[in-house]
C-alpha cells in the first residue's frame, strides 16, 4: 500500500491506487478535506446539505450520479464527517473510465439548482428529524457539544434545522466554491487497473495555505453532578478529550477504547455485563481531528442504572490508570485493534473508506502496516496515562434528560 498520494497524471488529482488483478470489481472515491466543522457559521450543515446536492443533482440531462452508478449496477454513496468528505463508488472494473469521469463531473463540476436544493433539503431536514428521535444519535451530537464548547468540533456534523432551512442555493453555490473546491483532496482507487484519469483534475487550485488549527476553549469543570437521568431507557456518554490526530502517541487512545469495548474479552465487558447485567448494548471508540481527539463510551441503559454504569466505567478507567492493564488484558486489545483494519483491508469499499479517512484526504502519511507497528508498540505504561488522563477530565452526558 502506498504511504503517500502521488500524481498519476499531470493534469488529473493527487491519487492513492492500490491495485490487484484478481478484483472485478474497482471502488474509487474522491475524498475532501473539508467537513462540518468548516461551515460558516450562519450556515451550521452547510457541508451536509452539499453532499446530498452534489450526489442527486442531474448531469448534462441524466439521472444524476448515484442513479447513473446504480444503473450499473454498482453501488454509490457520500458521506460527512468533522473534517472530511467522501464520495465513493464500487462498479465493474469495465465501467470504471465511465464512473471515475461522472464522479469528477458530479462533485467538482455540478450543475446545480434551486429544484434539486429544495428536494435535498428536505431529505436532509427529514434525516435530522430521525436522528432527533434516536437518542443514541442525539447524545453523541450532545457529547461533541460538551467536549468542545463553543468550537467548530462541538458542531452537529448534520447541521443546525433553521440554518437549513435558510439556506440559498447562492449559499451552498459559494461554499462549494470558496470552501469546498479549495480543499485538499485526492483520489483512492481499488481495483485492478487505474480507470482513465487524464482531464479530471482540479476545477480550482487549492487553497496555499490550509485553513489553521482553532485554540481549544477550556473544559467545563468534569462533572456528572448536572445529568437528570430519564425514567425510560436512554443512552450515555462517558469520555474527554483525547490526542489530535497527528499526536504520534494518539493509539493508546485506540487500545483503551477496546479495553472498555464491547468485546467478552474487555475488562468493561466483564464488569458491565457479565458480573453486573447493567448493559447489553454498548461500545467504545476514540477519533482524532486537527486540534484534539474525542474517547467516549457508550452505554444504553435502562432506567435507575444510569448512575451505576457510569461508576463501573468510572471503576475500570481507574483501576487501568493506577496499574494499567493485564499482560493478557493488553495483548487481546492490541490484537483487536490490529484486526479491525486486517478486515477493512480485505474489503475493498472498507479498505477505501479507511485510506481515504486515514490519509486525511491525502494529506497525512498513513499505511497500514504501519498502524499495526503503531498499534503493536502501545505499552502498558501508556494505556495507563491515556485512561488517567481521561479519568481526569471525564465528562458524563445523557439523553433523553428527565422532564
Amino acid at each position: 500500500m502506498p504511504s503517500s498520494p502521488t500524481v498519476v497524471e499531470p493534469s488529473a488529482l493527487p491519487t492513492i491506487a492500490l491495485l490487484d488483478e484478481r478484483l472485478r470489481t474497482t471502488s474509487i472515491c474522491l475524498a475532501v478535506r473539508y467537513g462540518s466543522r468548516d461551515d460558516p457559521a450562519e450556515h451550521g450543515g452547510l457541508a451536509h446539505l452539499l453532499e446530498h446536492t452534489l450526489m442527486s443533482a442531474p448531469l448534462d440531462g441524466n439521472p444524476s450520479f448515484c442513479e447513473q452508478v446504480e444503473r450499473l449496477g454498482g453501488h454509490a454513496n457520500a458521506e460527512t464527517g468533522l473534517d472530511i468528505m467522501l464520495f465513493y463508488a464500487q462498479v465493474h472494473a469495465d465501467d470504471a473510465d465511465t464512473v471515475a469521469r461522472l464522479l469528477h463531473q458530479a462533485v467538482l463540476r455540478p450543475e446545480l439548482t434551486d429544484a434539486v436544493l429544495d428536494t435535498e433539503r428536505d431529505a436532509v431536514l427529514q434525516e435530522l428529524a430521525a436522528a432527533q428521535a434516536d437518542p443514541g444519535d442525539v447524545v453523541q451530537d450532545a457529547f461533541l457539544a460538551r467536549l468542545f464548547p463553543g468550537h467548530p468540533l462541538g458542531r452537529p456534523v448534520g447541521g443546525d434545522v433553521e440554518q437549513i432551512r435558510r439556506t440559498t442555493l447562492p449559499d451552498v453555490l459559494a461554499g462549494h466554491r470558496t470552501r469546498f473546491l479549495t480543499s485538499a483532496m485526492t483520489l483512492v482507487v481499488i481495483g485492478p487497473r487505474l480507470p482513465r484519469l487524464d482531464g479530471l483534475g482540479r476545477t480550482v487550485p487549492a487553497a496555499a495555505v490550509p485553513p489553521p488549527a482553532q485554540a481549544l476553549p477550556p473544559l467545563a469543570e468534569p462533572t456528572d453532578a448536572a445529568v437528570t437521568w430519564p425514567d425510560e431507557y436512554g443512552w450515555v456518554c462517558v469520555g474527554a478529550r483525547s490526542s489530535a490526530a497527528d499526536d504520534a502517541g494518539r493509539r493508546r487512545f485506540a487500545i483503551l477504547a477496546q479495553l472498555l469495548g464491547d468485546s467478552p474479552s474487555s475488562p468493561l465487558y466483564r464488569k458491565l455485563r457479565n458480573e453486573a447485567g447493567l448493559a447489553y448494548s454498548f461500545a467504545c471508540w476514540d477519533r482524532g481531528y486537527q486540534e484534539a481527539g474525542a474517547w467516549r463510551v457508550l452505554v444504553g441503559v435502562e432506567p435507575g442504572n444510569g448512575e451505576t454504569v457510569v461508576a463501573v466505567v468510572r471503576e475500570i478507567l481507574a483501576e487501568l490508570a493506577s496499574a494499567g492493564p493485564a499482560p493478557d488484558d493488553l495483548a487481546a486489545a492490541r490484537r483487536q485493534a490490529g484486526m479491525r483494519l486486517i478486515l477493512d483491508s480485505e474489503s475493498p469499499l472498507d479498505q477505501l473508506r479507511m485510506v481515504a479517512q486515514r490519509t486525511r484526504a491525502g494529506t497525512a502519511d498513513w499505511s497500514l502496516a504501519g498502524e499495526l507497528a503503531a498499534l503493536d508498540a502501545v505499552d502498558a505504561e501508556q494505556v495507563r496515562a491515556a485512561a488517567a488522563e481521561v479519568l481526569s477530565q471525564l465528562t458524563v452526558v445523557v439523553r433523553p434528560e428527565a422532564s
